[in-house]
């Protein structure tokens, strides 16, 4: 294994990256699978969460080591300061970028359910980790049909004025230019989504 020494922030000369003995690389090969991140973008009502939560379980019962990041369980912990203007909705998704870095660092395979409504905050999350340790999945319905769905009731809320800030009525969403996966939720449900997501991992990354 590697000696243990550390590396100066260039931000901060005060603060030292302590690299460890045991790395990445042990982890995953204790775990017996590559890590990696599985973004999954969209509207709400897109079907992300639910995707997920498939995978999650394909995954788990063929014995990989995985964890879900969702946008609204996130929110109620450690983002629970931050509201929904342009400005949080960065820092929302930043701070969910690192933890995803923590985690795939750990070994894990992340699955991240969020609207994630801008190129940029997606392209930084891609940025921070290792090649071909990103999957960008679009899950694509269009935002009739999110609205029709509208499982919390929050396009309600949104067309009404209760809600400001809502991702695709008063508040912008980029949809992705290059992922990795396009999902059209709209034809077909979670499990059918959840297996090309898989078979995509298994013939790409090589799980």
């Amino acid at each position: 294994m590697s000696s243990h020494f550390s590396i100066p922030d260039p931000k901060n000369n005060s603060i030292y990256l302590q690299r460890m003995s045991v790395q990445k690389e042990h982890r995953a090969l204790k775990n017996d699978h590559k890590p990696c991140v599985i973004w999954l973008t969209g509207l709400s009502g897109s079907g992300k969460t639910s995707t997920a939560d498939a995978l999650e379980k394909k995954l788990h019962a063929r014995g990989y080591k995985t964890y879900t990041l969702d946008g609204d369980n996130v929110r109620h912990g450690l983002n629970n300061d931050l509201g929904f203007t342009d400005a949080d909705r960065v820092e929302n998704i930043r701070r969910v970028a690192e933890v995803a870095k923590l985690m795939v660092d750990a070994g894990l395979i992340v699955i991240t359910a969020f609207i994630s409504p801008f190129i940029s905050e997606r392209g930084y999350a891609r940025q921070i980790l290792a090649d071909n340790e990103f999957i960008e999945v679009f899950v694509d319905a269009p935002i009739e049909v999110c609205e029709a769905r509208d499982p919390k009731g929050l396009y309600k809320k949104a067309r009404s004025g209760q809600l400001k800030n809502f991702t695709g009525i008063d508040s912008e969403y980029q949809k992705p230019q290059n992922p990795e996966i396009v999902l059209e939720s709209a034809k077909k449900n979670p499990e059918e989504l959840a297996d090309y997501v898989l078979e995509y991992m298994i013939s790409k990354t090589k799980l």
